[in-house]
């Protein structure tokens, strides 16, 4: 099995993220960067599949120079080689342009079996790129899955929404995206993060993978921000002393709030 295991490097949740002043987009500089959790259960669960079946995994990362440590991280887990798609006019992509570019990017990869990704980073939360690369590849998409199941020929997922539990079936090549009952990802071991100093990073910019520039960059984005404000500082709550009352109160302070 040759599977390829999408990545992205984000802000750490326990960071303070802003947007920038100028053009709204994510200020990636501002806070401490991480290799999004929900993509080591995807490399997880690629480097499970492997050890049962043999093959390769790569993992493939679109983001700017710094993002070599989020790669670094999945090649330390076990991965064997990785893809860095990295080029300054991709900064402000929104997700059909990111899509667009991840599939050329995986077609640099030869003879993929199978593309493994989260079901949605905790910066964009938009949970529909996996989806949308299996769309731009013209592969099947079997998206939310909590169990994969591979017998090298074609993939079986259990896919859980809030309508319930499916089993969904489709045949190879496919990009299958999990959520975080997957699995638990491994810590990568002193030996494996010595090792994924010298695993190989092939470095990809917009000519290299052939992507064309005018289809990627916030200027071509479909959908931008326009205008964005601080959070508001938490004010004080409502105090409720009960003297009898007390259930009548909060029950009139929800109904105040639309709560109830």
């Amino acid at each position: 099995m040759n599977i390829v295991v999408l990545v992205k490097q984000v802000p750490d949740t326990y960071s303070e993220r802003k947007l920038k002043d100028a053009d709204h987009t994510l200020d990636r500089e501002s806070a401490d960067a991480v290799l999004d959790e929900i993509n080591e259960r995807a490399v997880e669960e690629a480097l499970l599949i492997k050890e049962a079946q043999g093959g390769e995994v790569t993992v493939l990362c679109m983001g700017p120079d710094r993002a070599t440590d989020a790669i670094r991280k999945a090649l330390s887990m076990g991965a064997d080689k990785a893809v860095h798609l990295s080029d300054e006019a991709l900064a402000g992509s929104d997700a059909p342009a990111t899509a667009r570019a991840l599939a050329k990017a995986i077609g640099t990869v030869e003879g993929v079996d199978l593309v493994i990704a989260g079901n949605e980073s905790t910066d964009g939360r938009a949970g529909a790129v996996p989806a949308m690369v299996a769309e731009v590849l013209g592969w099947p998409q079997l998206t939310s899955a909590r169990k994969v199941t591979t017998d090298g020929s074609n993939v079986q997922i259990e896919r859980e929404t809030d309508a319930g539990v499916f089993t969904v079936e489709a045949g190879l090549p496919a990009v299958v995206s999990v959520t975080e009952k997957i699995n638990e990802p491994r810590y990568p071991s002193f030996k494996g993060i010595m090792a994924a100093k010298k695993k190989p990073v092939a470095v990809l910019s917009l000519a290299d993978a052939g992507i064309d520039a005018a289809e990627v960059g916030l200027a071509n984005a479909a959908s931008q921000v326009v205008e964005s404000a601080p959070k508001p500082p938490k004010s004080g709550g409502v105090k409720v002393t009960d003297e009898g009352e007390g259930g009548v109160q909060v029950a009139e302070f929800l109904a105040g709030e639309k709560l109830l």
